[in-house]
């Protein structure tokens, strides 16, 4: 073939991979972190010992969830005007994902001054193209200082129910501290992606060595820089983004390193390099704004006479040219080839890095581009190089058993005495299960009974019954790689309502039925633009492992043009006459 690749093989080859890896379970595969299984939840960073009153007060807003959504709705709140915010989360401090991940080799996989919010608000660059943990994190609690969220934060609070009371038109949020805190409107700004989940291996409780989640590090059993770790053997359960990452300094500290392995990821270059100063030194306001959105217009199937960012992440826009031609070939079958081409890249990657032919075999991924979410590194293909490292690859089907002593795979158990999973987050199961608690909004409905038959909602952010609410996801909302370009999207929107109700006295503003469900017809419709990969991808959480159904279509992005949903927002808010809602003064 021309372009060096056989599309028809390929797509044999992608099917035949994708069905040995089809489960009847589906996300019932997954253990729920609870019951005995609750100690992989465990707060490892947290003071045991924190005790406080109960509080019974009122506040304007409360924000559930600490992290990127809860600091930027903070924040746009605080730009304007709104002083009565509380910040409400689990976690003994701000920061959501990058205060509970914090295991080795940790860093943003997006170039940081995208990724970063904030950064021109608080005068800062970061001194690296994509950036470490640590800085992430400090990052966020410079947030929280500089907008004054920490005043009246209550952290280490878990909520166990938020709901309406009709009258006198205010939340009440109760927790496990006692509390019962009401609030004109509450933001639910949980995270996508934040309560860990387990493989449900067979005596996967049974294992007598050392065991915890990535996303809770026993640093006191591996040392600060992992050298208890040299004379230990140590098996890692996952190759997703994480395991990426980390899966390099395992391989140096441990003693030795099986790495399990049911599906490879893409790992492209990273390519990552300090701050050029003179660049820095040179950026005009507006800046970051204009790179984000870049950005987002390349990654999100859009063109741009100028790339930005210039990572792997924009690359396979600059491959479309190459595989196009100048026949009459239409869109869909030139996106196709573009991705075979960038796949075939990947592929050919592993082989140049990777010295046993077996082991880079087994590393290879057979399946589109986007059908699990991009990696970028440039010591974790190298890692399985070491004599100390074992790929142990389950051909799709995972590891069979977990003993007092080890894994089993294709009938051979391998001793360990620390197991470490790399098995990432719960997706797809329902929204009160993920966050720990119910909403119970008007006429006692819950959120659960709501959204029993598909997420609804208006905007991916207002509900029908819920008045004063918002929930902060990526449920009918905009697609992006870049996360917190939508948070920032769905922040301002929030502030902007909120701060409207506010300044105009509105005692409650409840989206109509008709308006929610205008928005939940567009968002199937715009479904169908991947409604094919959806079904031909590599099982995993995109498209809950394999099984993709109407309720998926339901409950997945709104898919527009790359700057759509946030155009359609600016727009609403600048038409200024909250169309769509129903207000009581």
């Amino acid at each position: 073939m021309s372009q060096g690749f056989d599309p028809n093989a390929l797509r044999d080859k992608y099917s035949r991979e994708r069905q040995r890896r089809l489960r009847d379970d589906g996300i019932d595969q997954y253990v729920e972190v609870a019951g005995r299984f609750a100690r992989f939840a465990h707060d490892p960073w947290a003071n045991p010992g924190f005790t406080r009153k109960p509080l019974f007060d009122e506040v304007d807003v409360a924000i559930v969830g600490a992290g990127f959504g809860g600091l930027l709705t903070g924040a746009r709140l605080r730009e304007l005007g709104v002083a009565s915010i509380r910040l409400i989360d689990k976690a003994a401090d701000v920061g959501g994902t990058w205060y509970w991940n914090r295991y080795p080799g940790i860093a943003c996989d997006v170039e940081s001054y995208v990724y970063m919010p904030l950064l021109e608000e608080l005068d800062y660059v970061p001194p690296e193209k994509y950036a470490k943990g640590p800085e992430i994190f400090a990052h966020c609690q410079h947030i929280a200082r500089h907008y004054d969220l920490y005043s009246d934060a209550c952290l280490q609070t878990e909520v166990t129910e938020i709901r309406w009371d009709p009258s006198v038109s205010r939340w009440v949020i109760t927790t496990h501290r006692g509390d019962a805190i009401r609030a004109r409107f509450v933001s639910l700004a949980n995270g996508y992606l934040q309560k860990p989940k387990l493989p449900g291996i067979a005596g996967i409780d049974q294992f007598s060595g050392r065991t915890f989640h990535t996303s809770r590090w026993d640093y006191d059993y591996t040392g600060a820089d992992l050298t208890r770790l040299a004379d230990q053997r140590v098996g890692i359960i996952g190759t997703g983004a994480t395991a990426i990452q980390c899966v390099p300094r395992l391989a140096e500290a441990a003693g030795h390193l099986y790495v399990f392995q049911r599906t490879p990821s893409t790992v492209d270059v990273r390519g990552n390099q300090p701050t050029d100063p003179r660049w820095a030194a040179e950026l005009e306001p507006g800046w970051q704004q204009r790179r984000m959105e870049n950005f987002q217009i390349l990654t999100a199937g859009g063109h741009s006479d100028e790339d930005l960012v210039d990572d792997a992440w924009t690359s396979l826009t600059k491959t479309l040219p190459i595989v196009s031609g100048d026949g009459p070939v239409d869109q869909s079958a030139r996106a196709e080839l573009a991705d075979f081409a960038k796949m075939e890249q990947i592929r050919g990657r592993i082989d140049a890095l990777v010295t046993d032919p077996g082991t880079a075999e087994a590393l290879k991924p057979w399946y589109g581009y986007f059908c699990k979410r991009p990696c970028f590194h440039d010591e974790y293909l190298q890692a399985f190089n070491r004599d100390n490292v074992t790929l142990v690859d389950t051909r799709g089907r995972g590891v069979e058993q977990v003993t007092s002593s080890g894994a089993v795979v294709n009938g051979v158990e391998y001793a360990l005495e620390a197991l470490i999973f790399a098995t990432g987050f719960e997706v797809g199961t329902d929204y009160c299960r993920r966050t720990g608690f119910e909403v119970i909004g008007r006429d006692g409905v819950s959120l659960t009974e709501k959204w029993a038959d598909g997420v609804r909602t208006f905007h991916g952010l207002h509900v029908s019954g819920f008045p004063n609410c918002f929930i902060e996801s990526i449920a009918q909302s905009g697609f992006t790689v870049n996360f917190p370009y939508l948070i920032d999207t769905q922040a301002r929107h929030v502030a902007w309502v909120i701060a409207e109700a506010l300044r105009r006295e509105v005692a409650a503003l409840e989206v109509t039925a008709e308006a929610e469900q205008g928005w939940v017809d567009a968002v199937v419709a715009r479904s169908d633009v991947i409604a094919g990969r959806r079904e031909t991808c590599t099982p995993g959480y995109y498209n809950r492992e394999g099984h993709a159904s109407a309720r998926l279509r339901q409950d997945s992005f709104f898919f527009g043009s790359p700057t759509e949903y946030s155009d359609i927002l600016a727009a609403w808010r600048e038409s200024g006459t909250l169309e769509g809602f129903t207000l009581t003064r």
